[in-house]
């Protein structure tokens, strides 16, 4: 066994923990040498995969579609908007995100306990009306949810160690944008942890069992009804988490952030990144925050105006998309996967080249004496 591999702990749990203390270096890193507006996108990419991590784990694990996560989202946000209306509250941001996490939980139980009993198309319909039908309650009470204009949100001040913390790791002072792209990112790093470890435990294995043949897994002793509440309760706590940063990036908590566009946004990344894959769900979340700006920037300087510049956008997201489903069902994770792989079986494969060999009696003898010993065989 190799140095490299006896460093590497053979428990999923540790290999998860290792993993995620190298991605919060790797993010205090970056998000240093960032500037406030890539540090916002981040803050964006990090709400949006936790997002897609929990419907990741939903349809990829336990097979059920969803397109109200959007929906869901609103209810996080809302909760945040609730504690935070202004600079006088007092709640901290810590009892926020849960108490955002376990309003969201509450709904999600349910709502996945009202479609325990629905499968394919009749579930894809009922999580439809909800994404329909949730951001009409604001509406309807406007005065205590504003209406269409929406809450808005104070982030509260940033502590004054955590301030003294980050100016003793960085050497830089922690501005607003810094704070919450950490917050998002740390998030994200946990939820992530969490999620793999479910799906690496015994819960993990009923909702694949589930997904795959229901009529075995029932004979197997598996509970159908309770599989499936505790996976979309589970994909519900994340996205509750990922609404409450969502409302802490833009400050904003207002029904059209929510809509029915977002459910299918994060379907589709879902796809694109790859069913069933974290990683993949990252990947996704990636394309969502940055290949709409960089497809506006090469319309710009294709010579296109900026409104022509920005309709541009979704017609390559959807022919991404479209290319994606017809050419790697994966995803994009499970192309780059799939390499990998390939590429380490065909090393392993590879025989190594035969060694050159020489003779023993023309290794003992001495540079000029070659012609003589060939002499003395043909003798």
């Amino acid at each position: 066994m190799s140095s490299a591999s006896r460093l590497v702990p053979r428990s999923p749990l540790a290999r998860h923990l290792l993993t995620a203390v190298l991605a919060m270096v790797v993010v205090l890193l970056v998000l240093s040498m960032l500037s406030d507006f890539r540090r916002y996108q981040m803050a964006e990419m990090a709400y949006l995969g936790i997002a897609v991590g929990g419907l990741t784990v939903l349809t990829g694990l336990n097979g059920q579609l969803s397109l109200g996560h959007g929906a869901l989202m609103a209810f996080g946000a809302y909760t945040t908007a609730l504690l935070l209306p202004d600079r006088d509250a007092s709640t901290p941001l810590l009892v926020v995100l849960l108490a955002s996490v376990l309003v969201t939980l509450v709904v999600g139980a349910a709502v996945g306990a009202a479609a325990a009993r629905l499968h394919g198309p009749y579930l894809a319909g009922a999580t439809l009306a909800l994404a329909v039908a949730v951001p009409g309650i604001a509406l309807y009470f406007k005065e205590t949810l504003g209406g269409e204009q929406g809450l808005r949100i104070v982030v509260p001040p940033i502590p004054e160690w955590v301030l003294d913390a980050a100016f003793f790791v960085t050497g830089q002072e922690l501005t607003n944008a810094g704070w919450v792209a950490f917050l998002a990112w740390t998030t994200l790093v946990l939820t992530y942890l969490l999620l793999a470890n479910l799906s690496r435990s015994r819960v993990g294995r009923r909702w694949r069992a589930v997904r795959d043949d229901e009529v075995a897994a029932q004979l197997a002793g598996i509970d159908l009804a309770r599989a499936r509440i505790s996976a979309f309760m589970v994909s519900a706590a994340a996205a509750g988490a990922a609404g409450a940063l969502l409302a802490l990036t833009v400050r904003l908590a207002a029904p059209s952030s929510f809509t029915l566009t977002l459910s299918l946004t994060l379907l589709a990344a879902v796809v694109l990144g790859g069913l069933g894959s974290l990683s993949g769900a990252l990947l996704g979340a990636a394309l969502l925050t940055f290949l709409p700006q960089v497809v506006t920037q090469w319309g710009k300087a294709a010579g296109l105006d900026d409104i022509a510049a920005a309709e541009l956008s979704p017609l390559v997201y959807g022919v991404v998309m479209v290319l994606v489903i017809l050419l790697a069902p994966s995803g994009l994770y499970g192309v780059l996967h799939g390499f990998v792989v390939r590429r380490s079986t065909r090393r392993l494969a590879t025989p190594p080249a035969p060694r050159a060999t020489r003779h023993p009696t023309t290794d003992l003898a001495a540079p000029g004496d070659t012609a003589t010993i060939t002499e003395g065989a043909q003798q």
